[in-house]
């Protein structure tokens, strides 16, 4: 008994507090180019409502009326601490943090679930995975060095569809499958990464061998999440009119000359290929498929991203971290 309390103790030290220490420390332990301009917005910025920045509306919305709530607990139940926060950052900043931290740990619990799951082995000692997990985490902490309000709604989001869809490898059961397409659905209206989960879901149950032969199997279901993701980026675009629906700017030249951009690109591919280090043959396997089918993103991030932010490849690490932590063997995909 007092083993599994040790156990329970020591899985929400380092699955929910330890991830919360390490996030609290990027947003007020240090500042960065980025941050600096950001802790003075008292309000969310009016660039948030236009161009491709508009169709993350529950993001954005999150951003306003936590703001609206954060400002009123803060004016009529915590006046004496007003002008000690106020130092920190501004109200925006603060509820910034909060959002994102709250999706952050959610994250964290759902991939010690993953890990969880179907282990490989070297994963089975208890220890090595709870590093493994940790490692994710550190990585999405160090790139919170461009805080955003969407992309850590976004990347719990995209772990929880992860999740759905190796459930459903298990166990087959629909209601897993409708899971992940109402999760895609959703996370349409945070951002269009919400396609990713379609691409991991393509990975694992798409056998490119099968397609020749003309067997078709799970292509049905791909389509069906297609759908989850195809009818609310339409209805966004329908009901939101910006004279720029589709990118920002673009940056390809921009991305293949600055010397921070290299160093970006550089580092988004050496963290991707570190998972792939430690994947068995099947696991390589499965990477490369999901580079296939993310190829769209890929190819997005180039044109209109900037490398620098490597944020960008927050969803191409987690992904790679899961499938090296998973024994896909088992099912012989």
């Amino acid at each position: 008994m007092f083993k599994i309390i040790d156990e329970k103790i020591n899985g929400f030290l380092f699955v929910i507090i330890f991830p919360f220490l390490l996030f609290f420390i990027s947003y007020y332990g240090f500042e960065t180019s980025y941050v600096v301009g950001i802790k003075s917005w008292e309000k969310a910025p009016d660039f948030m409502f236009s161009s491709v920045y508009a169709y993350r509306v529950i993001p954005n919305y999150l951003s306003v009326r936590g703001t609206e709530i954060l400002g009123f607990i803060i004016d009529y139940y915590l006046p004496f601490a007003k002008n000690f926060l106020l130092k920190q950052g501004s109200i925006f900043y603060h509820t910034t943090f909060l959002i994102n931290v709250f999706f952050f740990v959610l994250t964290s619990v759902v991939l010690d679930l993953i890990l969880k799951l179907k282990p490989v082995e070297f994963l089975l000692n208890g220890n090595v995975s709870r590093m493994m997990h940790l490692i994710a985490v550190f990585f999405v902490v160090i790139m919170q060095y461009v805080p955003t309000n969407c992309d850590c709604i976004a990347m719990f989001f995209y772990v929880w569809g992860m999740f759905f869809t190796l459930k459903y490898l298990q166990n087959r059961k629909p209601s897993d499958l409708i899971g992940l397409s109402v999760i895609i659905f959703i996370s349409t209206f945070i951002r269009e990464t919400a396609c990713l989960n379609i691409a991991f879901f393509a990975t694992v149950f798409i056998d490119f061998n099968n397609i020749k032969e003309r067997n078709f199997a799970f292509v049905k279901e791909t389509i069906f999440l297609i759908i989850a993701f195809v009818l609310p980026y339409i209805g966004l675009r329908l009901i939101i009119h910006q004279q720029a629906s589709f990118v920002e700017g673009i940056y390809l030249v921009k991305n293949f000359t600055s010397p921070y951009n290299l160093m970006g690109l550089l580092f988004g591919f050496l963290s991707v290929y570190l998972s792939y280090h430690f994947c068995d043959e099947t696991g390589k396997i499965m990477i490369k498929k999901y580079l296939f089918f993310a190829s769209p993103y890929i190819i997005m991030i180039t044109l209109v991203g900037l490398f620098w932010e490597t944020r960008l490849f927050m969803p191409l690490i987690l992904t790679g971290i899961v499938t090296a932590s998973y024994q896909f063997k088992k099912y012989h995909i």
